[in-house]
């Protein structure tokens, strides 16, 4: 006789049981009173953790599974949900390996799911069975499980808390878990969907602890540069490095669009630091002092900070055969120099933890590296020079999150000082911490920080290649008005 359970809404009458039998309960094919077709799974009532840990409100989140039932029984909590298709794991398992157009799509729809949810929920257990082709989309399930199953094992073993080949560095340190580890295991099954096989192959506990902590992940072959370059990032070690759910998602859009022949030359330098930046955070990833961290933070800035450099300087040869390297520069990485007008970049410098002279001054942020651009020329009949912009490796817009921002800063207007370059960079001290602070100081930020990494340089090298020709053609002038463009809100205060 088929078993039947009351839930909330509705009576449901249990059939065979599906899915993954180790996993964390036990899920049965189910049809309810109105005819419903759906399965439910049954989370045994274990100490250490109670129903409210299961429930996420998810309503109206797109690409996820919804729990459309729920009760319980003496022994077990009941989640009843639609029936999916079919499974990503059953999809992996046919062993056929997806081309990148098949797999693209499903790693968008998960994408979307995480964006979504970025901030708000953190799923903590992601992997191909909790992932479920339902109503024509990739879905993610099984939000509150993982959270559950970690309350009733914290103080033993951890056992089925989170899969191993899917779990992210800081998951294995017994850290709270985060958006970043989310990413890195959306990172993980990307590789999985593209290249056959996990980045992490264990087997044993132990080994996928090792890998996960230490070992870099193998290149990914035949797929775009972007894209590869793209899961080598979501697999970077240190969460802070990890691109969010939002930019992943961006990418996987343009992942399709062809390159243009220097685009792809580009992409393929991209690829090259990308990997060389996660061989190095392997090497550190156990690091768990501040002070250690920030070295893991500061070598995947180089490594990333190349990819721009390479971007801008392959623009400029791209579009200015006449430009040549300019030996007098004064600028420590590299100038070039195209009539009478120079461009110049300074490589990353390492940021004191305390650079702000008094903590009084001391942003809301993290500063991990700092290096300059700027484009000079003989000065105009106003005396005017150019301008040179600060970027910095910080946290500036989320914490935790670290990235190349581009900003600058100018004296306040009741202030009476003029500069022959203006905007002007300030290295991160106290000048700069006193244009951040909230009350009035002789310096304010005239550029709002903008991203320039992770897929967003395009804009940084259109405007620099800009005022290089506006430079060289005796054109640029001092800006109208600063700040050119509002700053308020561009970075924590």
């Amino acid at each position: 006789m088929a078993r039947t359970l009351a839930l909330e809404n509705h009576v449901w009458t249990l059939g065979r049981r599906i899915g993954d039998p180790s996993g964390f309960g036990q899920v049965f094919l189910a049809t309810a009173d109105d005819g419903t077709n759906g399965v439910v799974k049954l989370v045994p009532k274990e100490p250490g953790a109670d129903r409210e840990l299961l429930f996420e409100n998810l309503a109206g989140t797109p690409n996820v599974v919804p729990i459309i039932d729920s009760g319980e029984t003496r022994t077990h909590w009941a989640l009843a949900m639609p029936r999916a298709e079919r499974s990503l794991r059953a999809e992996l398992a046919t062993g056929r390996l997806l081309t990148v157009d098949a797999a693209v799509p499903v790693l968008i729809d998960m994408a979307s799911a995480l964006a979504a949810l970025d901030g708000l929920v953190v799923h903590r257990d992601l992997k191909p069975e909790n992932v479920l082709f339902l109503e024509g989309s990739w879905c993610l399930a099984d939000f509150g499980i993982a959270r559950y199953a970690e309350a009733t094992t914290s103080t033993n073993t951890w056992k089925d808390a989170w899969s191993a080949p899917y779990a992210a560095p800081e998951r294995w340190r017994h850290e709270r878990a985060k958006a970043a580890a989310d990413v890195y295991s959306l990172g993980v099954m990307a590789h999985e969907m593209l290249a056959g096989d996990l980045p992490f192959g264990g087997p044993e506990t132990a080994d996928f602890r090792d890998q996960h902590l230490h070992r870099d992940a193998p290149d990914l072959s035949g797929v775009p540069a972007s894209l590869a370059g793209l899961v080598t990032e979501c697999l970077f070690k240190d969460p802070g490095a990890r691109p969010t759910a939002a930019n992943v998602l961006a990418r996987l859009g343009r992942v399709s669009a062809p390159p243009s022949r220097g685009a792809a030359a580009l992409q393929s330098a991209n690829a090259v630091a990308q990997a060389a930046a996660a061989e190095e955070q392997a090497r550190i990833s156990a690091a768990t002092s501040d002070g250690e961290r920030r070295e893991a933070l500061l070598a995947a800035a180089c490594r990333t900070f190349g990819v721009i450099s390479t971007n801008l300087r392959q623009a400029i040869t791209d579009n200015a055969s006449a430009a040549k390297a300019d030996p007098k520069s004064s600028a420590d990485d590299w100038s070039f120099k195209l009539g009478a007008a120079s461009l110049g970049v300074d490589p990353p410098k390492k940021t004191a933890s305390m650079p702000w002279g008094s903590a009084a001054w001391a942003p809301a942020f993290t500063v991990i590296a700092h290096a300059a651009i700027g484009v000079s020329f003989e000065a105009d009949q106003h005396g005017y020079r150019g301008r040179t912009h600060a970027l910095w490796y910080c946290d500036a817009q989320q914490e935790g999150v670290f990235r190349w921002f581009e900003t600058a800063f100018m004296v306040m207007p009741l202030v009476n000082k003029r500069f022959a370059q203006e905007p002007f960079r300030f290295e991160p001290s106290e000048n700069a911490g006193k244009a951040l602070w909230r009350g009035m100081a002789e310096w304010q930020v005239a550029w709002p920080f903008t991203p320039i990494d992770q897929g967003d340089d395009a804009e940084f090298v259109e405007r620099w290649i800009t005022w290089f020709g506006l430079a060289a053609d005796r054109k640029l002038h001092h800006p109208s008005s600063l700040p050119e463009r509002s700053a308020d809100g561009s970075w924590r205060r």
